[in-house]
This record gives structure tokens, C-alpha cells and sequence, in this order.
């Protein structure tokens, strides 16, 4: 598997994981919260939901921006990894960050 691969896909995957965390800690916290956590997701992702204001929808509520945002990414994972990788099927365990998660999770619970 090429390197460059790898690294495109970890990067992709944890800019679209931070923008699911971010949505998922905006049920919980406002975004101009002082809570740590929250701060560290929003200065993260500012700049990425930033240059996608262009094409997201008025009618997208702000705190689900970010969501709005990862599909974008998570598209981008699911149609052109599996090529770049040579697949011939797509799935969820194409995404090399995913599937090397599934599999230290599994050996964790295999006997």
C-alpha cells in the first residue's frame, strides 16, 4: 500500500472524526463555551468548515455545520480510497484509519 495513501487517508479521517466530535459536543456544549474540550474542536475545525461556507445551504443550522462538513470528507474517503487502493468493492474496512481500528479492537476481545 503506498505511503501517500496512508497518510491522505489518516489526515482525511481525523479532520471528519474532530468535525463529527465537534457536532456531537455541540449537543452538549455552546460553541463559545469556556470549556476546554469544546475550545480545542471549535479553533481546530474553524478552518476547515471555513471554506466550505460557499456551498453549505442557509438552511443548515449552525450547530450541524460541521457535520455537513465530514459527509464532505467521508465522501471523499469513501469514492476514492478504495480506488487509490486497488479495490475492487467498497466498504467500510476500505478506509485504512477504520480498519486498522476494527482490527486492535477485535484482538482486544478475541480469545
Amino acid at each position: 500500500m503506498p505511503i501517500w495513501v496512508l497518510i491522505l487517508d489518516y489526515v482525511m479521517g481525523m479532520i471528519m472524526w474532530t468535525l463529527i466530535g465537534r457536532t456531537a459536543m455541540n449537543v452538549f456544549q455552546r460553541e463559545d463555551s469556556e470549556f476546554f474540550f469544546m475550545r480545542m474542536f471549535v479553533k481546530l475545525t474553524n478552518p476547515i468548515i471555513k471554506p466550505f461556507t460557499i456551498i453549505t445551504p442557509s438552511f443548515i443550522i449552525k450547530p450541524l455545520v460541521p457535520i455537513y462538513v465530514a459527509w464532505f470528507f467521508y465522501m471523499f474517503r469513501f469514492y476514492f480510497m478504495p480506488w487509490a487502493l486497488g479495490y475492487s468493492v467498497m466498504g467500510m474496512l476500505s478506509f485504512p484509519l477504520e480498519s486498522e481500528f476494527t482490527q486492535v479492537f477485535l484482538s482486544l476481545f478475541k480469545k
